[in-house]
C-alpha cells in the first residue's frame, strides 16, 4: 500500500497546485478576498504531500519493495543501505519527484514564512510557482510514475549503475537540486513583480535571501559533483566541460549575477529590469539544464537517468515557461522604471561590469554546449571542450577577477580611484612579483601564470575590505562577501596550480616495483582479491613516501559488480596540505606487471576548499540578512505594543 499512498499524495498535491493557481489568479483578477486568503493554506498544503509522496518512494527502495518497477530497475537486494536510500534519486523517475517535492517544498516556505512582499505579488508569484510545478507533476504523473507496480513481483532487483555505488550519491544530487529547483522561486518572484509591476528595494530585499540560499547549495553541489567525478571516474580530472556539468554551472553563473543586481536593487534602487530579466534566466538555465541532461540529445559520463521518448515533454514545459516569461517580460518592461542612477566609477558600476562579464561567460557555455547538438542536426560531428571553453572563457573571466578586486573598495553611488589608489597600487605591485617569480622558477602557460597570479592578488584584494574596520563589529554580510572572494580566489589558484604544476606516472609495475611520481616514491607491494557486499576487487596494496616522509599504505582497486555486471577502477587518494597523491590500479600484462597510473597533483584540493568557501561566504550573507530581518520585525512588533500601550492609557 506504500506505492499507492505515495501515488495518492502526489495526485492530492497535483490537485493542490492547480486549486492554488486558480485561487491565485482569482484573487489578483477580483481584488483581496476570501479566496486570496486560501492561497497561503493550500500551499504548504501541496510541499506537504510531495514530501510525503517522496517518503513514500524512499521507503519503498529501503524496503527493496520488488513489486515497484522503479525499485527492480534501480535497486537490489544485497546493496548496502546508504545505496538503497540514494537508489531513490539515482534514476529518471525518482530525481524527477524530487524535483517537484523541491519546487512544492520552496513554494511552501515562501508562503508560510514570508510577510515583506505586497500581498498582491504574493499572490502572483505562489500562483506562478504552482503553474510551474503543475507541469511536472504532469510529467510524472502522465509519463514517468515513479510507484508503478509490475504484473508479478521480480525475483530482485537489477542492481543501481555501478558508478553511482558511491557516498557521493546520496549528499551531491539533493544538494545541487536544492540549488538548481530553488532557483524556480527567482522565477516565481520575477514573474510576480512583472504581473503586479511592483518592482524595487522591497522586492529585491525579499528575493536576495531565497537566490542566495538556492546559490549556496548549488554552490556546494557544484563542488561535490566536481571532487565525486574527480575521484570516482578515475581519470585524474576534476572539470571536463561535460554537458552535464555545465547544466550545473550555466545556472549558478546567472544566479551569482542575480544576487549582484538584486543588491543593488535592494541598496540603490537600480537596475530593476536587468534583476527581474536575471530572475527569469536563472532558472530558465536550469530548465535548459534538465532538458540536456534529462532528454538524451548530448551524451555525458554523467548522464545516467537519460529518457529520449520524454526529453520532448521537457522541451515543451521547457518553451511554456521560458518563452512565456519573456513574452511577459517584453510586454511589461517598459512599465519598470530603472531607477536611480550611479557613476561608473562606484560599487555599482563594479558589479554592473562583472554582471556583464558573468552573462558573457553564461553564453559562451550555453553555445559550447549546443554547438554540438546543432552541427549534428546538419550531419556534422563535433566535440566542444577545454581548447574553446579555456582561453574563450578567459576573455571575460579575466578582467571580472581585476574588477572583483576593486569594487569591494568603492564607495556606493560615486567614487574616485584615487581614493583607493594606495592599495591598488599594492595590490598591483604584487601582481607583478609573483607573475615574475613564477616566470623565473620555471615555464608555465599563459593561462596558468595569469591564474596563479591574479589568485593569488584577489586573495589580498579580498581582505583589503577588513582593513582599518573593527572587526568585531563588522556586519556578516561584509564577512560573507569576504568570505566567498577569498574562496573564489582559492579555487582560482587551486585550478591554475592543477592545471600547471601536476604530474603524471604511467607504469607497468611488478610487485617490489618503485615508480616515481613528483616528491613521491610509491612501491607495489601486493595486489590481492578482496570482496565486498556486492562486488569482488583485486586490490593493490602501494607504499608511498612523500620525500624523506614517514611510508603510508594506499590501496587502489579494480571492482567488478555482478548487478549489474560492470567494472569499476576506484582510485586511492592520499592528501597532504599542498597537493594529493592520485592512484589507480589497471589491468595485467601479458608477462604478470599491472599497470599503474600515478598523478602528482599539487594544490589541487584547493579547487574545493574555495568552493567551500564560497558557500561559507554565501552562508555568513545568509545569516546576516536573517538576523536584521528578525531585529527589524523585533523592532516593528515593539513599537506596535508601546502603541497599544499609550492607546490604552490614553483610553482610560
Amino acid at each position: 500500500m506504500i506505492a499507492e499512498f505515495g501515488l495518492a499524495a502526489l495526485w492530492l498535491a497535483a490537485a493542490l497546485a492547480g486549486l492554488q493557481l486558480v485561487m491565485g489568479v482569482s484573487a489578483l483578477r477580483n481584488g483581496d478576498g476570501p479566496l486570496a486568503i486560501l492561497v497561503r493554506p493550500v500551499a504548504v498544503m501541496q510541499g506537504v504531500l510531495t514530501v510525503v509522496s517522496f517518503a513514500a518512494l524512499v521507503a519503498l527502495f529501503i524496503r527493496t519493495d520488488l513489486s515497484v518497477k522503479l525499485v527492480v530497475a534501480n535497486s537490489h537486494s544485497a546493496k548496502p543501505f546508504i545505496y538503497k536510500l540514494a537508489g531513490t534519486w539515482g534514476n529518471h523517475e525518482g530525481s524527477m519527484l524530487l524535483w517537484v517535492t523541491v519546487m512544492a517544498g520552496m513554494g511552501a516556505l515562501i508562503a508560510l514564512l514570508e510577510r515583506r512582499l505586497p500581498e498582491r505579488t504574493m499572490l502572483a508569484t505562489l500562483a506562478t510557482q504552482a503553474f510551474v510545478g503543475l507541469g511536472f507533476y504532469a510529467f510524472l504523473l502522465l509519463s514517468s510514475n515513479p510507484f508503478e507496480r509490475l504484473p508479478e513481483p521480480a525475483v530482485d532487483g537489477m542492481g543501481l549503475n555501478p558508478l553511482l555505488q558511491d557516498i557521493g550519491l546520496a549528499f551531491h544530487p539533493p544538494t545541487l537540486y536544492l540549488g538548481y529547483v530553488g532557483l524556480s522561486l527567482a522565477f516565481s518572484f520575477a514573474v510576480g513583480a512583472l504581473l503586479t509591476g511592483q518592482v524595487g528595494p522591497t522586492f529585491a530585499k525579499v528575493m536576495r535571501p531565497w537566490v542566495l540560499g538556492a546559490w549556496i547549495f548549488l554552490t556546494i553541489g557544484i563542488a561535490a559533483g566536481s571532487y565525486w567525478a574527480y575521484y570516482e571516474l578515475g581519470w585524474g580530472g576534476w572539470w571536463f566541460w561535460d554537458p552535464v556539468e555545465n547544466a550545473s554551472l550555466m545556472p549558478w553563473l546567472a544566479a551569482t549575477a542575480l544576487l549582484h543586481s538584486a543588491s543593488v536593487l535592494a541598496a540603490r534602487d537600480a537596475l530593476r529590469a536587468w534583476t527581474v530579466m536575471l530572475g527569469v534566466v536563472a532558472f530558465s538555465m536550469s530548465m535548459v539544464g534538465t532538458f540536456l541532461v534529462r532528454s538524451g540529445i548530448l551524451t555525458s559520463v554523467h548522464a545516467f537517468a537519460v529518457d529520449p521518448e520524454r526529453g520532448s515533454f521537457i522541451l515543451a514545459l521547457l518553451a511554456i515557461y521560458i518563452g512565456g516569461a519573456l513574452v511577459l517580460f517584453a510586454l511589461r518592461a517598459s512599465s519598470i522604471a530603472e531607477g536611480e542612477r550611479f557613476s561608473v566609477t562606484s560599487r555599482e558600476g563594479a558589479l554592473v561590469f562583472n554582471n556583464v562579464m558573468l552573462s558573457a561567460l553564461l553564453g559562451i557555455v550555453l553555445l559550447g554546449t549546443l554547438y554540438p547538438l546543432v552541427t549534428e542536426a546538419f550531419g556534422v560531428k563535433v566535440s566542444v571542450g577545454p581548447p574553446y571553453f579555456n582561453p574563450v572563457g578567459a576573455i571575460f573571466a579575466l578582467p571580472m577577477l581585476v574588477v572583483m578586486a576593486i569594487g569591494p573598495l568603492l564607495r556606493w553611488r560615486r567614487d574616485r580611484l584615487q581614493r583607493v589608489r594606495s592599495p591598488l597600487i599594492a595590490v598591483g605591485l604584487l601582481l607583478v612579483l609573483v607573475l615574475v617569480g613564477l616566470l623565473v622558477w620555471r615555464p608555465f602557460g599563459l593561462l596558468p601564470l595569469l591564474g596563479l597570479g591574479l589568485s593569488i592578488a584577489l586573495m589580498v584584494a579580498s581582505l583589503l575590505p577588513l582593513r582599518g574596520r573593527r572587526l568585531r563589529h563588522l556586519p556578516l554580510a561584509v564577512w560573507g562577501m569576504v568570505v566567498a572572494h577569498f574562496g573564489i580566489g582559492l579555487a582560482l589558484f587551486g585550478m591554475a596550480a592543477d592545471s600547471s604544476l601536476t604530474v603524471e606516472k604511467l607504469a607497468a609495475a611488478q610487485t617490489g616495483d618503485v615508480v616515481a611520481v613528483g616528491p613521491w616514491t610509491v612501491k607495489l607491494e601486493a595486489v590481492e582479491p578482496v570482496a565486498g557486499p556486492n562486488w569482488t576487487a583485486l586490490e593493490a596494496r602501494l607504499k608511498a613516501q612523500y620525500r624523506d616522509g614517514a611510508v603510508v599504505t594506499v590501496t587502489p582497486q579494480a571492482r567488478s559488480f555482478w548487478t549489474p555486471p560492470q567494472q569499476t577502477s576506484e582510485s586511492a587518494l592520499l592528501t597532504r596540505w599542498n597537493g594529493q597523491l592520485y592512484a589507480v590500479l589497471g589491468n595485467e600484462t601479458e608477462d604478470g606487471r599491472w599497470q599503474l597510473r600515478l598523478w602528482w597533483k599539487p594544490f589541487v584540493t584547493f579547487i574545493w576548499y574555495g568552493g567551500l568557501l564560497v558557500a561559507l561566504g554565501g552562508l555568513l550573507a545568509l545569516l546576516g540578512r536573517v538576523a536584521t530581518d528578525l531585529r527589524r520585525r523585533s523592532a516593528v512588533r515593539q513599537i506596535a505594543q508601546r502603541k497599544n500601550e499609550i492607546a490604552k492609557v490614553r483610553g482610560a
